[in-house]
């Protein structure tokens, strides 16, 4: 077992967290109904493609815990091994994979799998559906959503700053991996290294735009508060990757792996503390600005405790696996496929006299079943047999 097959199913872990925060939108409590009209605003479904009736507290408190932590968790994890790939590759040649493996899949995800996700939204808008008026619909947009595709450029564009400095600075990765390697012994160095980064790249922005604003043209749409925090994460992953995986953070024998009960607690208690501000800040009589800035420092303390405490239960418990290669083989082309699919079961499931829980655990199950299987296919019939390398790989692997 190394360090690195453990980060891949962590990878894969995380790919079904978002398969789970999608899942169980449909049924949040402050999913508001379906809109009028499509076209009209404002437009819900952006965030909320299928809001069923059947609704669910517990839904809300995961998708709270998941929406603190998991894509900067996400960015942390394919920053690992950027570096050494550059070193491998070299500038160009990073910049060239890196293109074919994100940015065809970002423009899949925008002419393709998005319409497809989108469609159901429609559906439930409009008493005489038909595909043609809903192109017509989709082509007078004034912005053209990608769904979770989002991460893709993102990810691509960090990939490019990556390239760039590695360019023209390549003793940037050895300074990086000094900041960080201070984690080897004392992983709560790292941790308050975080925070206090985190501190600096979330609250300037969140707290003049607004912690869920996001920042759309065209296709490329980004939550522009947490633009800078996701940026962070990449690099930081960057520097423990550039020490290495197996001696650093990420040892397998290290303080983090060892003191795996800590770092758990610690994320069930920061999370508490954050969804107790996120309530009481809800009071109309609250001062705006400390509170704002209470969440802000929430947010930023539960993230990177989340973060830590994934990767301490791996490193202590994950064990190799068929059924976890499977996964971790298959987590990208899942990312891709799933929001297509989750929005479809939650059509289907609407009419069902179901408790909204339920209705939650069948449309996750179902649709981690149907996108490990259609890109299970996918990869199987585009393997090349010369390679042995399928073209659908993992995209924290750089």
């Amino acid at each position: 077992m190394t360090s690195s097959r453990v980060v891949g199913y962590v990878r894969a872990f995380v790919t079904l967290l978002v398969v789970a925060h999608h899942a169980l939108l449909a049924y949040h409590p402050f999913a508001p109904p379906p809109s009028a009209s499509f076209l009209a605003g404002p437009r819900s479904w952006l965030i909320f493609p299928i809001s069923d009736s059947a609704k669910s507290m517990t839904a809300s408190l995961l998708v709270g815990a998941n929406d603190l932590f998991f894509m900067a968790l996400m960015f942390f994890l394919s920053g690992l091994f950027v570096w050494h790939s550059l070193q491998r590759k070299g500038a160009a040649g990073f910049l060239r994979d890196r293109a074919r493996r994100l940015g065809l899949p970002f423009i899949a995800s925008f002419l393709i799998l998005a319409p497809i996700a989108y469609y159901p939204s429609y559906l439930v808008t409009t008493s005489t559906p038909t595909p043609g008026e809903f192109i017509t619909a989709w082509l007078s947009l004034d912005l053209w959503p990608a769904g979770p595709g989002w991460f893709l450029w993102v990810l691509l564009a960090f990939d490019a700053l990556a390239a760039a400095v590695f360019a023209l600075a390549p003793a940037t990765g050895t300074y990086l991996s000094r900041l960080t390697d201070g984690a080897r012994l004392r992983p709560m160095r790292f941790v308050v290294l975080v925070v206090a980064l985190s501190l600096l790249a979330y609250l300037p922005l969140a707290m003049t735009v607004g912690p869920m604003h996001w920042t759309t043209l065209g296709p490329f749409a980004v939550q522009t508060g947490r633009a800078l925090h996701y940026l962070l994460y990449f690099l930081l992953g960057i520097g423990v990757g550039v020490y290495g995986l197996d001696q650093g953070l990420l040892a397998l024998d290290g303080r983090l792996a060892r003191r795996w009960w800590a770092w758990l607690a610690g994320a069930v208690v920061t999370y508490a503390v954050a969804l107790v501000a996120i309530v009481a800040s809800f009071s109309p009589d609250r001062p705006a600005l400390p509170w704002d800035l209470l969440n802000g420092i929430c947010f930023v303390l539960s993230c990177a405790m989340s973060s830590m405490a994934v990767l301490a239960v791996f490193l202590r418990f994950a064990r190799p696996s068929a059924i976890l290669d499977s996964l971790r083989d298959n987590a990208y082309g899942m990312y891709l496929v799933h929001y297509a699919i989750v929005t479809w079961v939650q059509y289907v499931l609407l009419p069902a006299p179901w408790p909204g829980l339920v209705k939650a655990v069948v449309a996750f199950g179902s649709t981690v079943a149907l996108s490990w299987f259609v890109t299970a296919m996918a990869r199987r019939m585009a393997l090349p047999r010369s390679t042995g390398r399928s073209p659908i790989g993992d995209v924290t692997r750089a």
